[in-house]
């Protein structure tokens, strides 16, 4: 570790005596240094030293990021240092993994390099994995029921109260249609969507209806039934009981009624206030249902669990890029800012300083943290008081944090600033507190060698993620500087709630959406759906703006004060114009410089569109706009 030169730099050494005064009634010790040996470290520190110079590999990034823990059978690393998605779990073959990196880059790259030309953060779906999920759970209480002897047979249902996504929804509908797996509805619209979405189903599957309800949602369950829909409704309280026996008299349909039981045994997850003591197995829930029925000489009945983590967690990951890293470094002090320090410190801010220059004379450094910390909060008060002035406070920051560092203990830890809202694409961090495994996607054939946390996009404190997996309060994450291209991290284990639950905060939108199937086509992949981002007019119109309104306003605006004087002030205020028009269109999110609207000035003569109809062309490609292709607006 460098040796510091603590309380004024190295020319300053030269011009002053030991124990030379300066302005005031104290004195300032002799500058000294701090040895290597002054660094406080510990056996950690000493495991960490010894593997950096070891060779680095992707397995040992593996092990680094716990990705066989939470990941496995579908995610791992290939031998490029890229995260590999397994789509088909453990019967997933060599040639059918997918190298994530690729679908990142074909997604985002511009459509003129063969990609979608769609814009970060992008979730990535993987329907393979969904129906994987739904094959495991399948046959595990099947096993358990033939292995057991039970007489009847189980069927699942899927909360879409986890992700209502349509072709989530239908995908699950359509996976799970042999064994007849159904839906679960807790509201008036899930039951809509359930309804519909089974219709293409399995006539056995089970439609439960869960929830609080009126006499609509109870109608509603009730024409299901007369539809041909195994519906079950659920009551959640005595009234409904009421409802349901008065509105199924005057419909002439009989209901299927079920109760709910809330389990005595709780865990002390965030659901533990809904649910028994863990994600029980298969088998001990067989044999608990087999024993009660056979000592009762009750007919064993069809089981039916509901599951809706385990079912589409796995399948979908959020990506997104990070823009840059930052980190705090204790500046360098003079004699000079020094002085002008001394001059404005109390008698007892004095004695501080004087027990932390003792203290580093006699080696005791942890004692000198202390007299730091000491030191640091009698200065903050007295700026408080008014005594001490701001650049007086800055220069004992400045000074503390450059004893910290050199004694070793300073947090080296970097924010990393990532183009993403933490409560658009992670509410369920900033609300519960609840931990997602996140991992580059490349470079893991390299040794990360900084640590980090993720500071989003927005103007709030909460918007960060400092805790993850593993109870660690940093990431492992791979320098920035001096590398091309950007840095992708991947958000894993978010397919449930996350896109459901997340706002609007900022006015950040939600992400682009792919969703790719395993081919055995050239690259092992192929995408069979992409939807671009919420734009700025879509999340305006959320908010009951009029973005189309909005823009008129604008652009007279750019009539009236760029547009009156001769043919080129004309000329500007259309640039302008459809500058703005872009701005609407585009995502709220950060874009890169190819995209940025302030480049519009310069493209194609000053005007940002060739034509209206190239516009259409490439918008229409990839996604249907919310607004409509009559909403293009150029000037």
């Amino acid at each position: 570790m460098p040796a510091l030169t603590c309380f004024v730099d190295g020319a300053a050494a030269l011009l002053h005596p030991p124990g030379y005064a300066l302005a005031g009634d104290f004195t300032l010790p002799l500058p000294f240094t701090f040895s290597a040996a002054a660094t406080i470290t510990d056996d950690a520190d000493a495991t960490a030293v010894e593997d950096s110079n070891s060779i680095w590999s992707p397995s040992l990034s593996s092990k680094l990021f716990r990705i066989d823990g939470w990941g496995f059978p579908y995610f791992g690393v290939n031998a490029a240092g890229d995260i590999s998605v397994r789509p088909h779990g453990s019967a997933t073959m060599s040639h059918q993994e997918i190298d994530l990196l690729k679908v990142v880059k074909k997604a985002s790259d511009p459509k003129c390099c063969g990609g979608l030309g769609l814009q970060l953060p992008l979730v990535v779906r993987f329907p393979d994995v969904l129906k994987d999920r739904l094959e495991s759970i399948h046959a595990a209480f099947d096993g358990a029921i033939q292995l057991q002897g039970y007489e009847s047979h189980y069927q699942g249902v899927y909360p879409v109260k986890c992700n209502q996504d349509r072709y989530i929804v239908e995908d699950i509908v359509e996976f799970g249609s042999s064994f007849r797996f159904g839906l679960e509805a807790g509201s008036k619209p899930e039951l809509l969507l359930a309804m519909s979405c089974l219709c293409k189903g399995n006539r056995e599957a089970f439609l439960v209806c869960n929830g609080f309800k009126d006499s609509e949602y109870i109608s509603l369950a009730l024409i299901a039934r007369k539809l041909a829909l195994n519906t079950v409704i659920v009551l959640e309280q005595e009234e409904e009981l009421d409802m349901v026996v008065e509105i199924s008299n005057k419909l002439c349909i009989r209901p299927v009624i079920g109760v709910r039981a809330k389990l005595k045994t709780k865990h002390s997850g965030h659901f533990g206030a809904t649910s028994g003591d863990k994600e029980e197995y298969a088998a001990a829930v067989v044999h608990a249902v087999k024993y009660v029925c056979d000592r009762k000489n009750v007919k064993h009945p069809v089981i039916c669990s509901e599951s809706g983590r385990a079912i589409v967690s796995h399948h979908s990951i959020l990506i997104f890029e990070a823009s840059g890293a930052s980190t705090n470094t204790a500046p360098s002090l003079s004699s000079i800012e020094l002085q002008y320090l001394g001059e404005g410190l109390s008698e007892e801010a004095l004695a501080d300083y004087q027990n932390i220059s003792a203290a580093t004379l006699r080696g005791e450094y942890e004692a000198c943290l202390l007299y730091t910390e000491q030191f640091k909060k009698r200065c903050v008060e007295e700026f408080k008081q008014g005594t001490l002035g701001i650049e007086q406070l800055a220069a004992v920051d400045g000074l503390c944090d450059l004893i910290t560092e050199t004694i070793g203990v300073k947090d080296p830890v970097k924010k990393y600033h990532v183009n993403l809202s933490v409560f658009t694409s992670v509410p369920d961090f900033w609300g519960i507190n609840q931990l997602f495994p996140i991992v580059p996607i490349h470079r893991l054939d390299e040794k990360p060698t900084a640590r980090g946390i993720l500071s989003d996009l927005t103007c709030d404190s909460d918007g960060k993620i400092d805790k993850f997996i593993g109870g660690e309060s940093s990431l492992p994450l791979h320098e920035m500087e001096g590398h091309g291209g950007g840095y992708y991290l991947g958000m894993f284990l978010g397919g449930s709630y996350e896109e459901a639950l997340g706002g609007l905060h900022n006015l950040f939108g939600g992400p682009s959406v792919v969703r790719v199937l395993q081919s055995d086509g050239p690259h092992g992949f192929a995408v069979t759906r992409a939807v671009a981002g919420s734009s700025c007019a879509d999340v305006l119109r959320v908010m009951q703006h009029e973005p189309q309104l909005m823009f008129e306003t604008l652009k007279h605006r750019a009539l009236e004060f760029c547009g009156q004087h001769d043919d080129d002030s004309v000329v500007n205020a259309g640039v302008l114009a459809n500058s703005l028009a872009q701005s609407f269109d585009n995502m709220p999110y950060l874009v890169s410089s190819t995209t940025c609207c302030l480049n519009a000035l310069t493209n194609n003569n000053g005007f940002y569109y060739c034509s209206g109809d190239d516009f259409s062309a490439d918008t229409v490609s990839v996604a249907t706009s919310v607004a409509g292709e009559d909403e293009n607006w150029s000037y």
